[in-house]
């Protein structure tokens, strides 16, 4: 979005944003394999830390973060 101030906020059940905000992050420094490999704290602590990220730690699941993780992997072969 060309002006980051009227941003909607990112929510848990947002996976394809927060899929897009990670890959726009790292680029192609995780490629499938790696991303399959991220730790879920580390995940965890990345979505956290995204502009615009409006929930909280407590509502984090697992499925929460195998989503985003999966939507991940098909943001980085979109891209590639």
């Amino acid at each position: 979005m060309a002006d980051s101030k009227f941003a909607l906020p990112i929510h848990w059940n947002d996976h394809e944003d927060i899929a897009i905000e990670l890959y726009e992050k790292f680029g192609d420094d995780f490629d499938e394999s790696k991303i399959y490999r991220i730790r879920f704290t580390d995940l965890l602590e990345w979505v956290l830390t995204l502009p615009h990220f409006a929930g909280t730690r407590e509502q984090s699941t697992e499925g929460h973060l195998e989503q985003i993780q999966s939507a991940w992997v098909y943001e980085w072969r979109d891209n590639q």
